[in-house]
């Protein structure tokens, strides 16, 4: 009841024009771009970079006074986030500033010394997911990286982890499957925003090169909170995440999804919010989900084009483990399939699994039989571990 009433205060304070919440970009805004007067700036964003009123982060600094914004960075799904996952992404000219929109995502996944010419200050303004194998975080990281290799500044527009920040959970990753999908040493499900990701990564020296970081912070976001408690509009980050709930299904599915043979829903209507694999008794496999009995999701039965399985409801304040339910959607459906997921799946789908998972190990405990309680307390310590040495990170 807190939270419902909460998220319609904001509403209708932000409705009002009252600035009940800001996001980094209205903080910078407000302050005259104080920090950003009389430097180049390149500004690493795309459709999400937006203030609390959906007017583009690009724009706004296009017309700062005092501030030169020379180029654009884009990640993953491009500028526009229409691209498909995976898909290379172009550089191109933006039609709203007529600056270069140049590509992280293409033949390079850092900005080059020939892009980064001439800039005091690299700035990020993108909605992130709260999961680590979302790749924006992994672009934040590798700009910064080249900011401090190039000494340049690096300044991050905070904004919400539409997960919460108290979400923590799931597998660690392993220092050989470091990559991309999982380019942070970090839990699955980390509960930290942008900034104060960006700086842990930067004091931890988790890159080959740190930076000089400046952190806009928000005003008024607390960690209890997730993204209908902040009255904010969410703009659809990429193809498959296409509302405010979106990142939770990813969490149950997105893992699973890397393997061959199974249904996520990805590229329909309900992306991730499908579990089915070919030949599975759909109310079999749901009162298995059901009688998880995890806390704020409901299951009903699914089927379709051979595939059987359930489709997901997860509240938005879900308090169960949602990475743990990945894993048991996981088993299940491994278990039920034949051949088996990891039998099915080509050497680069299992490849993108491992980089994902963060390790080998699962298909060896699966086929042993090991309990997913088993294996899910297995990432207890090193979860425990991050959320006792990302408290000197916090701003909220």
């Amino acid at each position: 009841m807190r939270r419902f009433l909460l998220s319609l205060l904001m509403l209708a304070l932000l409705a009002s024009g009252s600035q009940a919440f800001e996001l980094g970009i209205d903080n910078l805004e407000a302050r005259g771009f104080d920090s950003l007067k009389g430097k180049r700036v390149g500004l690493i964003t795309n459709q999400t970079g937006v203030n609390s009123h959906g007017k583009r982060t690009r724009e706004i600094l296009a017309k700062a006074p005092g501030v030169k914004l020379v180029s654009l960075f884009t990640p993953e799904h491009g500028l526009d986030g229409k691209e498909l996952a995976g898909k290379y992404v172009a550089n191109r000219t933006d039609p709203l500033t007529g600056l270069i929109a140049h590509s992280l995502y293409g033949p390079t996944r850092k900005p080059t010394p020939e892009m980064l010419k001439g800039l005091d200050v690299l700035v990020y303004d993108m909605q992130d997911i709260g999961v680590r194998s979302y790749t924006y975080i992994s672009t934040m990281a590798r700009c910064m990286e080249a900011a401090g290799e190039n000494k340049l500044e690096f300044m991050v527009l905070d904004r919400p982890n539409p997960l919460g920040g108290l979400r923590v959970e799931g597998p660690p990753v392993e220092q050989q499957w470091i990559s991309f999908v999982g380019q942070l040493p970090v839990p699955y499900v980390h509960g930290l925003t942008c900034g104060e990701l960006a700086r842990m990564l930067n004091e931890r020296k988790w890159m080959a090169a740190q930076c000089r970081l400046t952190v806009v912070r928000m005003r008024g976001w607390e960690r209890s909170m997730v993204w209908n408690d902040t009255g904010l509009r969410w703009v659809k980050t990429s193809p498959n995440i296409p509302r405010a709930d979106s990142p939770a299904y990813y969490v149950a599915t997105g893992i699973v999804g890397s393997l061959a043979g199974l249904e996520t829903g990805v590229d329909g209507p309900t992306p991730f919010e499908i579990c089915a694999g070919k030949g599975v008794d759909p109310e079999a496999f749901t009162r298995y989900v059901k009688n998880l009995g995890i806390e704020g999701v409901q299951v009903r039965p699914y089927s379709g084009g051979g595939f059987g399985g359930c489709r997901l409801s997860i509240a938005p304040n879900a308090k169960g483990d949602l990475c743990f339910l990945a894993l048991a959607l996981l088993a299940e459906t491994n278990r039920l399939s034949s051949p088996d997921l990891f039998a099915k799946s080509s050497s680069d789908k299992l490849d993108i699994f491992h980089k994902v998972y963060g390790s080998a190990n699962i298909r060896e405990q699966l086929r042993k039989g090991t309990p997913v309680q088993k294996i899910a307390q297995s990432w207890k310590p090193a979860v425990e571990k991050f959320r006792a040495e990302r408290t000197a990170y916090l701003f909220y």
